[in-house]
Formats: C-alpha cells, sequence, structure tokens
C-alpha cells in the first residue's frame, strides 16, 4: 500500500503526446473490512480500461486486495465513529490527494468515507461521483444521533452526482427520508454490488462437518457474518435456546468475527456463545464457501442492511434462507421460494421458521434449487458487475459532454433510477 505523500510525482501529469489515458477511478472506503464487499469489482473495473485507486485507511486486507485486483492502493486514515477533528483532518488529506490524482470518477462507500470522500470530490472539482449507500446506518439510531446522521448523509448525496443504492428496498428508504431527490437515487438491476461467484459458491461436499465433529445427520444452523447486535445475534441466541428444546441434536455455526464496532456484543452474551457446547465460532474465514455447504439452512436476523451477500453466497451454495423483512435483507429472499422473511426483534418467530424448515428436507431441498436458480438469472457476479462498468462509462461519457447525467432512462437500463 503507497501511503500518502504530496511529494510524490502526480499520476494525473500525463505527457500531452501518445495515446490518451485511461479514465481514472478512485473507489474509497473507511475500513479495511469493507474489502470483503469489494472482492472482483476492482479487478473488473480495471479490466474494462479504467486505472483503478483503491483508498482506505491501512490495513492488511487492503494490501492483499489490492495485490489480488491489481490495482493502487493508498492509506489514508478515517475514523469509523465520530471525530470531527480527525474527521478534518481526514478530509483535507483527501482534498489534497484528489487534487494530485485528478480521477475521472470517485466511488464513496461505507458512512464516513461516503460523507469526507464526497465533500472533498466536488472541493476538489471531480468531474463525476458517486457515493455508493451500502445500508443506513441511521435506521437502528434515534434522537439527536440519528437526525446527525441523516444530515451526514444528506451532505454526503448532495455532493455526489450520483447515489447508487445496493437495493430497491434501500432506495426507497432513503427516498422517504429525504437523503437525495428521486432522480439522483439509482439501482443497478436487480441490486447488489459485487454479485456472487456461482462457481466458487456452489452445492457439495464439505469437510467443515468432519472438521467439526458433526455427523452428516446433524441438523446445522449457520450464521454468517459479523457478530454484532444490528446482525440480530441476541436474537439468535435466545431463538437457538428454543430450537435445542424441539431439536436436542441441533448445532449453531457461526461464521465470523465478534466486531468491536459501536453494535458490539455485550460481554455476557459473548461469553455464553463461547462457552455453549452446541454453538461453533469460526472467527474471521477467508473462504466461507465449505461453510454454507456443511449447513441444512441460514439464518440472517439481521435488522438493516443493504444488500447482504451472504444470503446470495448462501442461495448459491443451494441452501435456503431465513432472513428478515428489514431494509435490504428482503430483497435477498424470494419468499416461500427461496427462503422465509421473519420480523426482525423475535426470537419465537426466528426459531419457528427454523423448526419448520428442518422438520421438512423436501422443503428445504426445494428452496435451496430455487434459490440456486434464481442467483443464477439474477445475481451472478459477471453480470452484476457489467452493469457497473457499463454505466460508469456511460457516466464518464456524459461529464465529456457536459450533460449532468440526470436523463430518464427505461426501466431495463443500467441507467434506470428504480
Amino acid at each position: 500500500m503507497l501511503l500518502l505523500d504530496s511529494t510524490r510525482p502526480d499520476p494525473g501529469n500525463h505527457p500531452k503526446s501518445g495515446p490518451p489515458p485511461p479514465p481514472h477511478i478512485l473507489v474509497g472506503i473507511t475500513h479495511p473490512q469493507t474489502c470483503l464487499n469489494l472482492t472482483g469489482r476492482l479487478q473488473t473495473l480495471r479490466r474494462a480500461g479504467f486505472r483503478v485507486t483503491l483508498v482506505s485507511s491501512s490495513g492488511l486486507m487492503v494490501d492483499r486486495l489490492a495485490a489480488s485486483e491489481g490495482v493502487e492502493s493508498i492509506a489514508l486514515h478515517m475514523e469509523r465513529g465520530m471525530a470531527p477533528l480527525k474527521d478534518l483532518v481526514s478530509l483535507v488529506r483527501l482534498w489534497v490527494l484528489l487534487r494530485r490524482l485528478r480521477p475521472d470518477l470517485t466511488e464513496f462507500s461505507t458512512p464516513k468515507a461516503g460523507l469526507l470522500g464526497n465533500i472533498a470530490g466536488r472541493l476538489a472539482g471531480v468531474p463525476k461521483r458517486v457515493y455508493m449507500l451500502r445500508g443506513l446506518k441511521l435506521s437502528r439510531s434515534s434522537g439527536f444521533k440519528r437526525l446527525l446522521l441523516l444530515a451526514a448523509e444528506r451532505l454526503a448525496s448532495a455532493c455526489a452526482h450520483v447515489v447508487l443504492c445496493n437495493s430497491a428496498s434501500l432506495r426507497a428508504e432513503a427516498l422517504a427520508l429525504g437523503v437525495a431527490p428521486a432522480a439522483k437515487l439509482r439501482v443497478l438491476g436487480d441490486g447488489s454490488s459485487n454479485g456472487v461467484d456461482v462457481d466458487r459458491f456452489c452445492p457439495g461436499k464439505s469437510a467443515v462437518r468432519a472438521l467439526l465433529g458433526l455427523a452428516t445427520e446433524t441438523p446445522v444452523i449457520g450464521f454468517v457474518g459479523r457478530f454484532t447486535r444490528d446482525k440480530g445475534l441476541p436474537e439468535l441466541i435466545e431463538a437457538f435456546a428454543a430450537i435445542l428444546a424441539a431439536e436436542p441434536d441441533a448445532h449453531l455455526l457461526l461464521v465470523g468475527w465478534f466486531d468491536r464496532a459501536e453494535d458490539a456484543l455485550d460481554p455476557p452474551l459473548r461469553e455464553r456463545i463461547e462457552s455453549h457446547p452446541r454453538i461453533h465460532c469460526t472467527g474471521f474465514v477467508e473462504d466461507t464457501a465449505p461453510y454454507y455447504r456443511a449447513m441444512d439452512l441460514m439464518v440472517l436476523p439481521t435488522w438493516r442492511e443493504g444488500f447482504p451477500n451472504v444470503v446470495l453466497e448462501a442461495a448459491a451454495s443451494g441452501i435456503p434462507v431465513i432472513t428478515t423483512a428489514s431494509t435490504g435483507s428482503r430483497d435477498s429472499v424470494v419468499p416461500e421460494v427461496t427462503g422465509l422473511l421473519i420480523p426482525p426483534g423475535y426470537p419465537e418467530a426466528i426459531s419457528r421458521a427454523v423448526l419448520q424448515l428442518l422438520g421438512n428436507p423436501e422443503r428445504r431441498r426445494r428452496m435451496g434449487v430455487a434459490a440456486r436458480a434464481w442467483v443464477l438469472d439474477h445475481y451472478m457476479t459477471a453480470h452484476v458487475l457489467g452493469l457497473t462498468v457499463s454505466y460508469y462509462k456511460s457516466l464518464l461519457e456524459l461529464a465529456q459532454s457536459g450533460d449532468a447525467g440526470n436523463k430518464p432512462a427505461s426501466k431495463d437500463s443500467a441507467l434506470s433510477p428504480v
């Protein structure tokens, strides 16, 4: 990873002779953790003819992603939480960086990078600025904090030319909250920012059960993601107690890590999880594909999402999913076809849905087959990222022609706002 250094030669200054340089896209995120959502995206943009630069707080995940995707990375620290003085420093450093690199298009995502990056982009005169909205943190906030987060989302959106929403329900919520006008809020295709690699995530055998000492017939309920309150872990653990009362042989496989975010789990709950004989915690797993194949079903009892990648990965693996009707997550399941939707915050709804599917193997099989077929039809990586490439090329063409980029478009077009 390259450290920000204003004394470096300006990569934006190109010789006047010779072929024109490739259009330059700068992708900015707050924390290395978001790299999990960028796999394949940067490489696809690069292979489509763009020069791509990744900007993030420093971390091993950033270095590894940049190397595997074949793109440049620059370390620029940004705080995840509220830190006005540090945020001001980060804003100035972003402005300096953008003035030096002179990208043709910026894509900032996650709340802090989205706010600071789009403000800096506007001040630096970046021709096209995209705010990738991956979710609304304010959905679980109240009072002054909610007002502050809403103001930040509105400011980030005001400084961007386009707000790309991960899902139709996220766009609807953003519109209802006045985050941006309808013409600026866009969804490409059926949603999702990366789609899913259907070759990697597919039905098949897995050695995970053997590693955990679980028999083939043992009921395994899975969860994949950060272990936080917003992901519904407290409700899932409470529901698991009721599930065990009806299915004493059941096991809960938690694939992920205890995140130290604002919604981190309380220490007593973490201790309960780690000491439970039927709960298996993996910690961070680089390749989650074999773990899906070890599950009978997956549960994501989340309170808020943009569009959960883990549901698509489970579906591609032929696993039915139980998730909530919350914003973002409700777009990731076809109810009663690929999985089940339940209200957030109700452990009894989780246990009831899990027991329904555990008690009906044929229904689970049908849902798993339908889930993979649905992903193949709508969410293959090549399709989703192909829409992104086409859209970004169209934005740059509009920028060159002086068009604002908010022309109406047909529903089937990548430019469609819905």
